[in-house]
């Protein structure tokens, strides 16, 4: 290898005494130094340690090696440097296992000088070329010095080997240069190095970070011709690059032709399918990874727990919950409250408000969860207390989340002085803080302290903060103030088809018909797409899915007819149905018959297929309209039924002729 740069020169010393003597170590002590080792415990006090030194013959470099591994295990860093010291003044010879234990340490300990004094004794003592003493200086440079450094010793090495490629390739990752680590392994194949599946798994994070599919299907065309395409670490390094690179179609293929799967790999591929709204193929790859006899880690159980909050879900979710108290899985306070938040998400609050209640140690986001939750339900007075015994936990620090779940709490209950009082304790507040003040004074019919408010932020440019304003004219039938709103809302969103369905409705609510013309002509010709509004509700473990109108269900004829049949009894004592469309984003339902909107549909069918009394509980992706609200309330009254709707703002619970909302969303 050749000289070190002139910087660490001086700290190459020639003055410790190296010897050869060969003695044995005495039964006893290498017993104490094993217990310790296996411990990770070593005790000692001054002058036992130093008795201890005294009884370590000097040719033992293992047990010497042996008492520096145990401190470092132990992080006793110093008592590395003082053993390591004690060598050196009593003539024992380090070797190539030595040295790099003894750097490890000063790594930790972020020393640089002392590091550079182990590099300056491993060239005195011929080891700068060994590759684990090399591994070592690349680590330590890497993480004390620069990585430039790093990268002169490895160019500068005779002996480099994969270890030592691999080392600085994770250092580059460290860095954030994943592109640097992946022309590091492929100059690492063109020298002929050896490709193992740690440098394989490496480079192939580095394509995942970089998010280069290209890449990362060249290091999988390398694994494979090295063989190792089919190890269990280089086939969990590629499923996780391919869904970070957002294939999940590859990341399939490599899941299924691995032949052996650890629970990091299912854990892998059921997370991306959750994550990417696949629930019900991440729900049965997480039952048929139980049944494959794996147990599931906290990770695990984490990664599917949001595929169960959802409405259509909830069963699957206490299933899931079940079996982590079957099983004995001990539950972290993060996933307790994921299980919490999964309740809150499939309907189930008063579930999350028992398993709230008995938690006995609950950080922010537990509070949070369950402040969310209640305003979620239109139980904002709940939340309002909840967040108020919050602020006596003076151990808890209160952050921006809590916040936004306090401030939704006050609009769904109409507090508005403290929710004012409240919004001042924000440092930074965010769009979606200044959004909830605007729904706060909104929803109370404030509008003009709310205008003035948004003047006064200076928010005008923010979509959310005009939909919090529209959605008070849609609860209090502010139609002028209303239409301005949504004119902003087309020029702040031009590409927004559903800001042109609402002005759409509106004129058609004013029966201004050549503009209702003239907005589908643009909405056509701009080659938009208005969402179209889809229900559905789970029945028997199956998912059925309504759309606006929807004939194609195998018990249409049936679910018509039980529609025309409760409409007939609600017109008959006098309740008329409201029709009124102008502020809503649907265009399609306004122009459908009044009992083919897809919730009513769903609703006819959960009412046809379960048994009298039982809860209903279905969900739509876009807002439930007054009319469909309207409906449910009657019907829960007239059959007695309990009826959880949840659209796309909050949870509608009917029960006896009322909604948990008060009637305001």
């Amino acid at each position: 290898m050749e000289a070190l740069p002139p910087q660490i020169h001086c700290f190459f010393s020639s003055n410790n005494p190296i010897n050869n003597a060969h003695f044995t170590l005495s039964l006893p002590l290498q017993n104490h130094i094993i217990m310790a080792t296996k411990s990770g415990e070593l005790s000692l006090t001054h002058h036992d340690a130093h008795h201890l030194f005294d009884e370590i013959p000097l040719s033992d470099t293992f047990a010497w090696n042996n008492l520096i591994q145990t401190h470092l295990a132990t992080g006793d860093f110093s008592h590395v440097w003082s053993t390591y010291n004690q060598m050196l003044l009593r003539g024992v010879r380090p070797n190539r296992h030595t040295l790099p234990r003894v750097l490890a340490a000063s790594r930790f300990f972020g020393d640089l000088s002392l590091g550079k004094q182990i590099h300056g004794q491993a060239m005195k003592l011929g080891f700068s070329s060994d590759h684990y003493v090399i591994t070592a200086l690349l680590e330590m440079y890497g993480r004390l010095d620069s990585i430039d450094m790093a990268r002169w010793l490895l160019d500068k090495s005779p002996h480099a080997n994969s270890v030592s490629w691999t080392m600085l390739a994770k250092l580059y990752i460290k860095e954030e240069k994943p592109k640097l680590a992946i022309d590091l392994f492929h100059q690492m194949v063109k020298v002929g190095a050896e490709i193992d599946s740690v440098a394989l798994a490496t480079a192939i994070v580095a394509c995942g970070m970089l998010k280069s599919l290209k890449e990362g299907r060249k290091i999988h065309l390398v694994a494979r011709k090295c063989g190792l395409e089919f190890d269990v670490l280089v086939c969990n390094s590629l499923l996780k690059m391919y869904i970070d690179c957002g294939s999940i179609q590859d990341a399939r293929t490599i899941f299924d032709q691995m032949p052996k799967k650890d629970i990091i790999s299912w854990t892998a591929i059921t997370h991306a399918y959750v994550k990417k709204g696949g629930y019900n193929e991440g729900l049965k790859l997480f039952r048929e990874m139980i049944k494959k006899g794996l147990k599931p880690d906290l990770f695990a159980v984490s990664s599917i727990l949001p595929a169960c909050a959802r409405i259509a879900a909830g069963k699957q979710g206490k299933e899931v919950h079940g079996y982590l108290l079957r099983n004995g899985i001990g539950l972290s306070l993060a996933v307790l409250n994921a299980v919490i938040d999964m309740y809150v998400k499939s309907g189930y609050i008063q579930t999350a408000s028992k398993m709230f209640s008995q938690l006995k140690n609950k950080d922010v986001v537990s509070w949070t969860v369950m402040i969310l939750g209640y305003s979620l339900y239109g139980q904002g007075e709940l939340g309002v207390e909840l967040f108020r015994k919050l602020e006596k936990e003076s151990r808890i620090e209160i952050d921006q989340k809590t916040y936004d779940a306090v401030l939704h709490a006050f609009s769904t209950s109409n507090l508005v002085e403290k929710g004012k009082y409240y919004f001042k304790f924000i440092k930074a507040p965010k769009v979606s803080h200044y959004a909830l003040m605007v729904a706060i004074l909104a929803n109370s019919g404030h509008f003009d302290e709310a205008t003035t408010f948004i003047q006064e932020q200076k928010i005008e440019k923010h979509a959310e903060v005009h939909r919090a304003l529209l959605d008070g004219c849609r609860i209090h039938r502010r139609t002028q103030l209303g239409k301005r709103v949504i004119e902003q809302l087309c020029e702040l969103e031009p590409l927004n088809a559903e800001n042109y369905v609402l002005l759409s409705n509106w004129y058609a609510e004013n029966a201004k018909w050549d503009m209702v013309d003239k907005l589908k002509a643009t909405i056509r010709d701009m080659g938009l797409k208005p969402r179209k509004a889809y229900s559905w509700i789970e029945l028997r473990n199956k998912i059925h899915v309504f759309g606006t109108g929807d004939v194609f269900h195998p018990r249409s004829e049936r679910i018509y007819w039980e529609l025309q049949s409760l409409m007939k009894i609600m017109e008959d004592e006098g309740h008329q149905a409201v029709t009124d469309y102008s502020f809503h984003d649907v265009n399609e339902e306004r122009e459908c018959v009044k009992f083919g909107h897809s919730e009513m549909l769903a609703l006819s069918f959960g009412l046809i297929s379960t048994q009298a009394g039982s809860t209903i509980r279905l969900t739509k992706n876009l807002r439930v309209c007054r009319h469909c609200h309207d409906f449910a309330k009657f019907i829960s009254k007239i059959l007695t039924r309990e009826i959880i709707l949840k659209d796309q703002s909050r949870f509608h619970h009917f029960k006896g002729g009322f909604c948990s909302c008060g009637d305001v969303w």
